[in-house]
């Protein structure tokens, strides 16, 4: 692997983990009564409240704890617990911190340090499947948090808002 791939695995995740996902959830969160942030709507579903303690959670066990070998102090189980009452800076400041720091392991990554395994949850992964597994979990609660958020309040998120999606792919 050449620097230049490396390079862009790690501007790859500071984007679509920093840039992308992390303002994303801060938009809907914002947009969100208190009630909102923890409404259940069933014993199967999560409020968002539940999914971003789930993901700050996540991210720090598969990042800051497995490719960056810092102690694992996730208690999974906790991430869906009713009952919580954190306002939703609250959540939002523990996720942003750390989204950071799991960033600042990833831009200190080696190439050599990527295909070394390590285990998270029990499973063995080499750190760049780590990597990319938090890209993907961290897209797919997002696409939730979106979802929620537009059906609860009839709202447009804006994502793109300004840009025409519409131009040709060249290639």
């Amino acid at each position: 692997m050449t620097d230049s791939v490396l390079s862009i695995i790690k501007k790859e995740f500071h984007l679509r983990v920093i840039e992308e996902s992390l303002a994303r959830i801060t938009k809907c969160v914002g947009l969100l009564t208190p009630e909102q942030l923890w409404y259940r709507h069933n014993s199967n579903t999560n409020s968002i409240g539940n999914l971003v303690l789930h993901l700050e959670g996540n991210i720090r066990q598969y990042i800051i704890s497995g490719v960056g070998g810092q102690k694992d102090i996730r208690e999974r189980s906790k991430e869906f617990l009713g009952g919580y009452s954190f306002q939703a800076s609250e959540i939002l400041d523990k996720l942003t911190a750390t989204l950071q720091s799991a960033d600042a392991v990833v831009q200190a990554i080696s190439e050599e340090q990527l295909t070394k395994t390590v285990t998270v949850q029990g499973f063995p992964h080499t750190r760049l499947s780590a990597i990319l597994h938090v890209i993907e979990h961290l897209s797919y609660h997002v696409g939730q948090i979106t979802f929620y958020t537009k059906y609860i309040n009839d709202v447009d998120t804006a994502y793109y808002g300004g840009l025409d999606l519409d131009v040709t792919t060249s290639r």
